[in-house]
């Protein structure tokens, strides 16, 4: 009885994609019964021989070592800007969130939003979650006020923000994704800070470059792309736009990295890399949508190819507004047929109905304390929305979503968007929960065949159009037969 829910719990948090808990269970259970000699050790050598060699040690000693690589930059030891003080700009959940993470590594922080009862809820979401992090003794009361004590509170009203904004080294501006306020933001800044001052921007999508336009001091602009929730979500995209200095490279992943997020380095470009990925693969999920398939089939499908959320799901947690403007961007952008085969206006009318997700009770799932359902309204939206059922299996369900997702992640690669095929795989599993044990997008591929996958995208293609064609580089390394990662 005790071995079958031993088993049983394993087999609910791993959905049984990870050998290594199994085999471990087996090991105490042959020592139990073998307690004398040394029969259990040979067979804890053998378990874990066999567990060395397969394709999720592989994977994951693969995201070890890109982690590991990732703690460095080419920049240089000195290139950095020295940074003490950090200002935050808007302090919804994203702007609160990286005060957050800023201030609990030691620097002074300054959060400032539009008028105080903005400023009031971005630092009492802090302040909720150092409370938490308190009650589950995971912080002590003094560490909790060392860090309260570290953020200064701003608003446009207050006289003294232009003196304070003077001090700081770092600006990070993470309000809303509209370039001309960005702009104004921009221009207001660099007026009152120091010429060393590095500005950052949080967008999710826009260009850097485009934000840069008309600065005062364009080469110190720079994108830091943080995922939400802040405080939970390990990645973060550093943009640098054609313009950018190294020194402001070197300082924004310095700092990202004593945040404890793992940075990467990507190239200023639409949707940058994490999004412009996400683009195709919520484009598929409204066509899936279109043909029968239910929000339940959807994320159940996604969860046993191995992501930690379905789509659906993301979407409510994200924002179902955040989503909807990110692929409508990227809808107008440069991705042309592969932002096709869709309807993004799935998520936007649920915008006008007030379904914008988690934050608001209601997106996908309707939301009551902890308990997460579907109610009536969604379902018959859906059902209007779908043109007809194919019946899919949950095998094609998750080729369709994946084979979108990664055949854009090659294409960045393509493009020279990420460095290399390391950087694309440690992007999308720490930014998406791209399934661990897969390894990312290219160590996926490389273990399935490129090949193999290539055949499957182009029966795809005959089936449902254009949008599934592999990108060249793809065709490439199937022709070729050569792997990503050697």
């Amino acid at each position: 009885m005790m071995w079958q829910q031993i088993n049983k719990l394993v087999q609910k948090n791993t959905n049984g994609n990870y050998p290594s808990p199994f085999a471990i269970i087996d090991c105490v259970k042959y020592g139990l019964a073998h307690p004398s000699g040394n029969d259990k050790f040979k067979h804890e050598r053998e378990q874990f021989t066999k567990l060395a060699q397969t394709n999720e040690s592989e994977a994951l000693i693969g995201i070890f070592d890109g982690m590991t690589a990732m703690k460095k930059h080419q920049y240089g030891e000195d290139a950095a800007v020295p940074v003490k003080k950090v200002a935050v700009i808007g302090a919804g959940l994203m702007g609160a969130g990286i005060a957050q993470v800023t201030a609990l590594k030691g620097y002074e922080v300054l959060l400032k939003d539009r008028d105080d009862v903005a400023v009031g809820r971005g630092l009492s979401y802090m302040s909720d979650n150092w409370d938490k992090k308190v009650k589950r003794r995971r912080m002590t009361k003094f560490e909790r006020n060392k860090n309260m004590s570290a953020v200064v509170g701003l608003s446009d009203d207050s006289e003294s923000w232009k003196k304070h904004f003077s001090g700081a080294d770092l600006v990070i501006e993470a309000v809303f994704e509209e370039i001309n306020l960005k702009r104004r933001i921009v221009e207001e800044i660099e007026s009152v800070t120091p010429d060393h001052c590095i500005f950052a921007t949080n967008t999710s999508a826009i260009p850097i470059a485009d934000i840069a336009q008309g600065a005062r001091r364009p080469e110190r602009i720079i994108g830091m792309h943080y995922f939400s929730p802040v405080p939970s979500m390990p990645l973060l995209e550093i943009i640098p736009h054609g313009g950018t200095a190294d020194c402001a490279t070197a300082t924004a992943f310095e700092v990202g990295t004593k945040q404890g997020k793992t940075c990467i380095v990507v190239k200023d470009v639409p949707g940058f890399y994490v999004n412009r990925c996400l683009g195709p693969f919520l484009v598929e999920v409204s066509a899936l949508a279109k043909d029968g398939v239910s929000l339940e089939a959807l994320d159940k499908a996604m969860k046993n190819f191995g992501m930690p959320v379905g789509p659906a799901t993301l979407a409510d947690e994200v924002g179902i507004d955040v989503v909807s403007h990110v692929a409508s961007f990227l809808s107008n952008a440069d991705l042309g047929v592969r932002m096709e085969g869709g309807d993004i206006s799935l998520m936007q009318n649920m915008i006008g109905k007030g379904w914008l997700g988690k934050k608001s009770g209601q997106g996908f799932y309707s939301y009551n304390g902890k308990k997460k359902t579907i109610n009536s309204d969604v379902k018959a939206y859906l059902k209007e929305f779908s043109s007809r059922d194919l019946g899919l299996k949950e095998k094609e369900i998750q080729d369709r979503m994946v084979s979108r997702f990664v055949n854009e992640a090659v294409k960045c690669l393509e493009d020279e968007i990420i460095a290399d095929p390391v950087v694309g795989d440690i992007g999308l599993v720490f930014g998406t929960g791209f399934a661990p044990f897969r390894g990312g997008p290219f160590r996926y591929l490389d273990t399935v065949g490129v090949d193999k996958y290539c055949d499957l995208m182009n029966g795809f293609a005959e089936k449902y159009g254009p949008q599934f064609e592999p990108c060249q580089l793809l065709k490439d390394h199937a022709a070729s037969g050569k792997k990503f990662h050697g």
